[in-house]
């Protein structure tokens, strides 16, 4: 006899997770990270590989993740409540976004293989090609254009 699929926490709907579950969803790819320009006319975002400048761009991890919010007192805070607002702010492989978007994470994800380093060595985070935001000024900002997928 098959037993039947029990789902695992990540394919719940979000609004069910608990916090730790919610936080475990993050991949760790860091692009939330990245300063993105809006179009004003279109509303496209685009990304920059300008990141906060608490992010650490070897880990991809923010240096000051307790404290961020009074550092950074614009930093977006995905949370279920504002994702349906937020999620178009997130690069398409984040696994907020797919899985608000009713899609499975993808075969690289740390929840999914098992491997949290397995996104760095696939490219897929920002890892190693990120510039710190105070680095450049804000008016050159459009010179650091790249694709999402970077």
């Amino acid at each position: 006899m098959k037993k039947p699929h029990r789902p695992k926490f990540w394919e719940l709907p979000l609004d069910q997770l608990t916090r730790p579950e919610w936080e475990a969803l993050c991949d760790g790819c860091g692009k939330c990270c990245l300063n993105k320009l809006e179009d004003e006319e279109t509303g496209q975002v685009i990304f920059t590989r300008l990141s906060c400048r608490l992010l650490d761009g070897e880990t991809c991890q923010c240096s000051q993740y307790d404290i961020r919010l009074s550092l950074v007192p614009d930093c977006v805070v995905f949370t279920p409540e504002n994702i349906e607002t937020s999620s178009y702010f997130m690069p398409a492989s984040c696994a907020y976004r797919l899985r608000y978007e009713g899609k499975p994470l993808s075969d690289w994800h740390p929840l999914v293989c098992g491997d949290p380093d397995r996104i760095h060595r696939e490219g897929r985070s920002a890892q190693g090609w990120t510039i710190p935001e105070y680095e450049v000024p804000e008016e050159d900002w459009e010179d650091h254009l790249i694709e999402e997928d970077h």
